[in-house]
């Protein structure tokens, strides 16, 4: 005897008795379901943020990777600036004074506000509270600059003057702060505590190479940064149709000062002062392959050449070592959205009588799953009278089968 479908046997009723049998079986299968969806993709493992706050020098290397190099700075991180795989690490967390290498940050939360061409007149209060001893491009009150010129000032010359008058162009030296700390969250970067935008010392202001290598990696992706950050050499106007030369001070960029210049040196920035020394977060491209590197208060003071020995194993480990964390390892995890929504809930059809069958679907599954669990729980209730109903079994102190879990 065939059993088939006919008009008397609606298609509403055909997706009710459908569901039925699935909330049932997924009633008696939860386990296996949930271990089905859960299942990671394979691929080589990547430790979660932990192994990256041990002390002493993090790296998985295979048979034959090169051995790291080592270096006097107090931090260091390299990391693959496509994947954010941080290939090797030594303190990656460690709280220090970053120096004008918090200026990365700075320009990832200015630059998006500020046009390029926009013009504007230095005022004596914006220049008011650069501290003596800052690193200056040489901004002039009363002198016109286009934002162009400033940030140029400030990628090259690391020119705190010119940072404070892009801060006052975003709403003040006090709103930076904030938006950069904000910043900072937003990007995962938890080591970083910002007091002075311009990276001058200051009493609590401390980020990490973690946090360095996240920024520069960031900044790589906007065309603005990647542009200044690379810049060896440009003009810097001087007023009535005057410029003068202004160079960058990465000497791996620019070869200077019996520095060679790095092959594939792309940038980003240094920094230094009394207190936290010389500090330097730089990228470069080898084979199709872009590392970025942080390196925070070498002891010996070679931070170029430390930060060279460090690109080099990077560029030599790539594909010989498991990553031993990553750099989006602690950004928050983006709000679900409209586009989160399931596509059979956005696209539900609907017959005439206006009811979706979705809706159908998942009122006879919630009648389904109910009717599975009392018949559950009617057989529980017959096994438990039926085990009354047996003599008791007799056993040791462990009971019949080994020795006693503990919960």
């Amino acid at each position: 005897m065939t059993i088939g479908l006919t008009d008397r046997f609606p298609r509403r009723a055909a997706v009710a008795t459908c569901a039925l049998c699935v909330a049932g079986l997924l009633a008696l299968t939860p386990a296996t379901a949930a271990a089905e969806a859960t299942a990671p993709a394979p691929g080589a493992a990547v430790p979660g943020p932990a192994l990256l706050y041990h002390s002493g020098v993090q790296v998985r290397p295979h048979a034959g990777a090169p051995a790291v190099p080592d270096v006097s700075a107090l931090s260091w991180l390299v990391a693959d600036a496509d994947t954010g795989e941080v290939l090797a690490a030594n303190q990656a967390h460690l709280r220090l004074p970053p120096a004008s290498t918090l200026k990365t940050l700075f320009a990832l939360t200015v630059l998006p506000a500020l046009p390029a061409g926009l013009e504007h007149r230095v005022t004596p209060g914006e220049l008011a509270d650069v501290e003596e001893g800052s690193s200056l491009v040489g901004v002039e009150e009363g002198h016109t600059y286009r934002v162009a010129d400033l940030w140029r000032g400030v990628f090259l010359s690391s020119g705190n003057d010119a940072v404070h008058v892009l801060a006052a162009l975003d709403g003040g030296w006090d709103r930076t702060v904030t938006r950069m700390q904000t910043k900072a969250r937003s990007l995962g970067a938890l080591d970083t505590h910002v007091e002075s935008p311009d990276g001058y010392d200051a009493p609590g202001q401390v980020s990490s190479a973690y946090d360095l290598a996240v920024f520069g990696r960031t900044g790589l992706r906007n065309p603005d940064f990647a542009r200044y950050c690379s810049t060896a050499e440009a003009r810097f106007p001087a007023g009535d149709g005057w410029s003068f030369g202004i160079e960058n001070t990465n000497r791996l960029l620019t070869g200077e000062d019996g520095v060679g210049r790095y092959p594939g040196m792309i940038g980003i920035k240094n920094g230094y002062t009394s207190n936290a020394g010389n500090t330097l977060v730089a990228a470069a491209r080898r084979g199709g392959r872009t590392l970025v590197v942080t390196v925070m208060n070498p002891q010996d003071g070679g931070v170029y050449d430390e930060a060279r020995q460090l690109l080099d194993w990077g560029f030599g480990a790539a594909g010989r070592v498991d990553p031993v964390g990553s750099l989006d390892a602690l950004r928050p995890a983006p709000r679900p959205g409209p586009s989160t929504v399931p596509m059979a809930a956005a696209t539900a059809s609907q017959d005439d009588s206006g009811w979706p069958d979705t809706a159908v679907v998942a009122a006879v599954a919630a009648l389904g799953a109910g009717a599975v669990t009392l018949a559950m729980r009617l057989r529980g209730d017959r096994s438990d009278r039926s085990r009354r109903a047996e003599p008791p079994t007799p056993t040791g102190p462990d009971g019949p089968s080994g020795p006693a879990g503990r919960g």
